[in-house]
């Protein structure tokens, strides 16, 4: 069986190791694939491994060989589902490999807009507290967790570990989702509207996939409900925020500053609105990305390939 991953390198830069997915059958391995190379290298396979490399409705009717699709995220936003049903691709993606690590970097964001830590260490290798006259001194507001309140937005797996977290840090946490189950054994707990979320919150957590409800969710109108002293987090993904909106909330302190893992578009364009925006933390995607997600990953996505080869896949979507 032909296996081609097209883009490989995110989830192995060279510390993981293919041997599994090979013992599957022919691999081809791409580190990257540009768009006007995907169907020329995907031609003749049966497997196709994907991480952010997009499959329309076009480029899989363009492969009459494909028989599945393995997506290298729990997202899969970058193909055409429907698509794909309709020509009998069987898709799968990749659950909960990441849980602990995105709900770590949303409190890493969180962490650094209450307590600046880069900011004032840097300020003492700078030497300004070599020569402060007191014993300490503070650049920026510090702010403590305990007693505000989480907003969390989509209560998934991760949506309930950083709830998890959140609880530790002494906070109540108030969620939105479309499936309420019973969290009843969480004390701190209670549902709320994506409205109440906003305007109750002290922080504001996105966690929801991408869908058409959710593209723009964040915008002028919703970032107005939100408290003037709030932050929000986003590692999700990029085009629930409208970029140009949240950069303007922030410039004009209707929300006081944001963690932003995520972006409308992978690598951004220099000229992102929120790159000058006040109080904005930007890291490149990484929430997913430790080893140890990475390898939970690889380990996934070589198992969902060898389950649909005998006939028992696992973790479909499609």
């Amino acid at each position: 069986m032909k296996i081609i991953v097209l883009d490989g390198y995110t989830l192995n830069p060279g510390d993981l190791s293919w041997d599994k997915l090979n013992n599957l059958g022919e691999v081809v391995l791409y580190d990257r694939t540009p768009a006007d190379k995907i169907i020329e290298r995907s031609l003749g396979a049966e497997v196709l491994i994907t991480n952010k490399t997009p499959f329309s409705e076009a480029t899989i009717n363009s492969l009459p060989d494909l028989k599945y699709i393995g997506v290298l995220a729990t997202g899969y936003n970058v193909l055409d589902t429907e698509a794909a049903k309709k020509r009998n691709v069987l898709v799968t993606n990749a659950p909960a490999y990441s849980t602990a690590s995105v709900a770590q970097l949303t409190f890493a964001l969180l962490l650094e807009l209450c307590q600046h830590v880069q900011k004032h260490s840097d300020s003492v290798m700078d030497g300004k507290w070599a020569r402060s006259t007191d014993f300490s001194y503070s650049d920026f507001p510090l702010i403590e967790l305990s007693g505000k309140t989480f907003g969390i937005i989509g209560f998934g797996n991760i949506g309930k570990k950083v709830a998890d977290l959140a609880t530790v840090f002494g906070m109540d946490v108030i969620a939105a989702s479309r499936n309420q189950t019973d969290q009843s054994l969480r004390k701190n707990f209670r549902w709320e509207t994506v409205s109440g979320v906003l305007e109750q919150a002290d922080v504001v957590s996105i966690h929801c996939p991408l869908t058409p409800e959710t593209k723009g969710l964040i915008n002028s109108e919703s970032l107005k409900r939100m408290k003037r002293s709030a932050f929000l987090i986003n590692t999700s993904r990029g085009p629930v925020v409208v970029e140009k909106d949240l950069a303007d909330a922030l410039n004009n302190g209707i929300i006081a500053g944001a963690g932003i893992d995520v972006l409308s578009i992978e690598p951004p364009s220099i000229d992102n609105p929120l790159f000058k925006a006040k109080n904005c933390i930007i890291t490149p995607h990484i929430a997913w990305a430790t080893k140890e997600a990475r390898v939970r990953l690889m380990d996934i996505a070589v198992n969902n390939v060898a389950a649909f080869i005998n006939g028992k896949p696992i973790n479909v979507i499609s």
